[in-house]
């Protein structure tokens, strides 16, 4: 049966933009036609944005995108353009701070009415199709706009044009505070500063930071981590490791599959919006990697398999590249692939499934409700979470810890199985530059802290893949998105940061120095084509890119690193490694530019604040050579050994800094370094250790 409905999205190859080529709405892709139509027919744009994985987007898809009489006003009123925002996230940078700016708040599906000019005026996020919790209808707002556009354009036209000068300022770093110099110090009582100005959010009993919604924050754990490496604070250490243990035992980790949701919508992890991407993940694996190096934790390394293991299982293409998202629904019903009814694991597992159910929070009236309370007659939904550590559980049910582990996993196994045989939640099976750049450094990491292999090789056939299949014939221009066979839209800034990320990482892991070359020649693509000489900083949209309003400047770590920041971190290295001194000031301008604000909001500029921590408490430049350097090599890789410049060879190498005049036909050697002046070499780790403790 043919659906009713085609409008020009089914053109598109984006599987959030095809979900709505069917709707009776006459949805355009964002467009030169678009942008033209609405000039020409004298129209207000409407912008519709979301993403594949949002449970929001698709009940306001329901109510009102797939309501014939709601799309006729649409249509007659408005050019209605559809944008997923993983595509495009330039766009929706733009108009999420426009609505926030409106009204305070933002989030997806996010709504925003342009004048015919592209210019913001108006919009908000999901609006439902009757008046309802103080919000209007879709309808209210529909006719209230274009009611407004007939008889009071000029004013609109004016409104418009004020609020993208603010949108304007506001990207010139107006956030900054101008008090500050651009001098590069942080001192080591600033990084107390930070600490203290963390832990005042921090969730002491269930850990993370702030109330809920709760979200990773893998960033501010990661600089605790780093901040107890440095001062020993064992206050931070602690903090950190609850809060991954509290979300490793909580319901936003799939226990029968792996993988982590986006966030939680309660303070105990419990339960999450169920959506699974692949930046959450990538992001996720790095730091359990650094707390895996600090504790070798065996439940942190499981946990680590587990996670690349659904990544290979439900994300991966079969080339080396991974999918971005899977998502909250199936069925029509948020985590019904997910959840468990007591009588179904009872079925599974028999004798086991007391233990099983015990272990995991299972019961007859279940532990999560949609919608907050549960319905009459209906058996209990659950969310596996763990409420009590293993060894005391073992010991209170008399049972071994090693019996638990292995009953325990056996289950989950046919757990696993048997969920195989449900509707799988939509897979977003586009490919994205920035998050498969991520998805590489976490690869490199875990090769780097679990010494397998396996995730080394696939670290570098997915960097393969993204160069094969992003990359234009120069080698620097590269695309941000790819699905069936085809590359689209120029690539942002965070693609480019992450990937000389991933190219540093690369190196340090299998001591190939093409790698260094590749980011190298991608740094100065990027100053040339994104750098904004005046400030130092980079904007997120190419100087080629013609299509926005504003070229807007990211400077916040949220959801995932700001390209900024990472920027700042690539520059550092590389600065070192090819000593540039030029790269070495810009990056220290744009930080010291922001010291202010990473010591008052952290939680907001966690990359920087992990970079100022570092230059505050000095980088280790360590270089090691001679015959079998790569079995130092790995087992340095497996320490915890934060702010380090790692490069290897085992032949001459004159062209770096780090590798001049070494003696690469003797035993290893392995030199400590400061700003390319390097203590007399020793032969063992041991040794080095005892340098790094004397040189702190």
């Amino acid at each position: 049966m043919t659906a009713p409905f085609a409008n020009r999205l089914i053109k598109e190859s984006s599987p959030y933009l095809l979900q709505h080529a069917h709707n009776p709405v006459d949805w355009y892709p964002w467009g030169d036609e678009a942008l033209e139509q609405a000039k020409k027919e004298n129209k207000v744009i409407l912008v519709s944005i979301g993403y594949s994985a949002c449970h929001w987007c698709h009940v306001m898809e329901r109510e009102s995108f797939e309501d014939e009489s709601v799309a006729r006003l649409m249509n007659e009123h408005f050019i209605n353009i559809k944008i997923d925002r993983e595509e495009r996230p330039d766009l929706d940078h733009i108009y999420m701070d426009a609505v926030q700016a409106i009204s305070g708040s933002g989030g997806w599906p996010l709504n925003v009415f342009l004048t015919p000019d592209a210019r913001p005026f108006y919009g908000g996020t999901y609006f439902p199709p009757a008046r309802a919790h103080n919000r209007p209808s879709w309808t209210e707002v529909l006719n209230n706009i274009h009611g407004a556009w007939v008889e009071r354009s000029d004013e609109i036209t004016t409104q418009a044009k004020t609020l993208t000068e603010h949108l304007q300022r506001s990207s010139d770093l107006g956030q900054v505070n101008k008090n500050e110099t651009g001098a590069f110090f942080f001192s080591h009582k600033d990084c107390d500063t930070v600490f203290q100005n963390i832990m005042k959010t921090a969730d002491t009993e269930w850990g993370g930071f702030g109330n809920a919604p709760k979200f990773p924050q893998t960033f501010t754990i990661q600089w605790l981590l780093q901040y107890h490496h440095y001062t020993g604070n064992k206050e931070a250490l602690q903090q950190a490791l609850l809060s991954i243990d509290k979300m490793l035992e909580g319901g936003i980790y799939d226990h029968v599959g792996g993988g982590f949701a986006r966030y939680s919508t309660d303070r105990e992890w419990l339960a999450p919006h169920f959506e699974k991407m692949l930046y959450d993940n990538a992001l996720l694996i790095n730091v359990l990697c650094d707390a895996f190096s600090i504790t070798k934790e065996p439940d942190y390394e499981q946990a680590i398999r587990k996670t690349i293991g659904f990544i290979e299982r439900e994300l991966m293409n079969g080339f080396g590249g991974f999918y971005a998202a899977l998502d909250a629904d199936s069925e029509g019903e948020e985590g019904k692939y997910y959840v468990w009814q007591k009588n179904e694991v009872e079925v599974l597992l028999g004798e086991d499934a007391a233990l099983f159910c015990a272990y995991f929070d299972i019961s007859e009236k279940g532990n999560w409700f949609e919608g907050g309370h549960q319905p009459s007659n209906a058996a209990g939904k659950n969310i596996l979470r763990i409420l009590e550590k293993a060894d005391l559980f073992a010991a209170q049910k008399g049972i071994g810890q090693e019996d638990l582990k292995i009953k325990i996993a056996a289950c989950l196994d046919l757990l696993l199985e048997e969920r195989g045989k449900r509707k799988r939640p939509l897979l977003d099976d586009k490919i994205l530059l920035n998050w498969n750049a991520l998805m590489v450094t976490a690869l490199c990491k875990t090769a780097s802290a679990i010494d397998d292999g396996k995730y080394r090789d696939l670290a570098q056939k997915t960097f393969s893949f993204l160069i094969q299949n992003f990359a234009e014939k120069d080698g620097v221009e590269f695309k941000h998105t790819f699905k069936n066979n085809e590359a689209k839209y120029p690539a942002f800034l965070d693609d480019y940061a992450y990937l000389i990320q991933a190219c540093i990482h690369l190196q340090e892991l299998v001591s190939d120095n093409s790698y260094l070359i590749k980011a190298e020649r991608l740094c100065d693509y990027v100053i040339e084509n994104f750098g904004d000489e005046e400030t130092g900083f980079f904007f997120f949209t190419n100087s080629i890119q013609k299509d926005v309003i504003i070229r807007k400047k990211e400077i916040y770590d949220g959801a995932i690193p700001s390209g900024n920041s990472i920027m700042a971190e690539n520059l550092f290295y590389l600065a070192t490694i090819f000593d540039r001194p030029d790269w070495q000031k810009r990056a220290e301008r744009i930080t010291g530019s922001l010291r202010g604000a990473a010591l008052r909001y952290a939680t907001s500029f966690g990359v920087w604040a992990s970079v100022l921590l570092r230059q505050s408490y000095g980088v280790k430049e360590i270089a090691v050579t001679g015959k079998g350097y790569e079995l130092v090599r790995n087992q340095l890789l497996r320490c915890y050994l934060p702010g380090k410049i790692l490069q290897c060879g085992g032949f001459q190498e004159n062209s770096f800094p780090l590798l001049q005049g070494r003696n690469f036909d003797a035993e290893v050697q392995i030199y400590l370094c400061k700003n390319h002046a390097c203590l007399p070499p020793v032969d063992t780790l041991e040794k080095l250790f005892l340098l790094l403790e004397k040189e702190a």
